[in-house]
């Protein structure tokens, strides 16, 4: 059982819902999320779309380099 089942909050300034995905930290943060200085970040539902949206072309790009379909 990990910590988004305990219940952890979205890691993200300002934001007090529970999280609903954990992603490292440094990933996030090149997203242009403020999160705090630990090594996991945890997102709720509304900033994980957030995430999404903003690193969108660079999956594309990687998904391209690696040849996967």
């Amino acid at each position: 059982m990990g910590r988004v089942a305990k219940g952890v909050k979205c890691s993200v300034t300002g934001c007090e819902k529970g999280a609903v995905r954990s992603l490292p930290v440094d990933k996030v943060t090149g997203a242009g999320l403020k999160v705090g200085e630990t090594r996991r970040a945890y997102l709720c539902k509304e900033h994980y779309k957030e995430f999404k949206k903003e690193t969108k072309k660079d999956r594309m790009l990687e998904k391209w380099r690696h040849g996967t379909p």
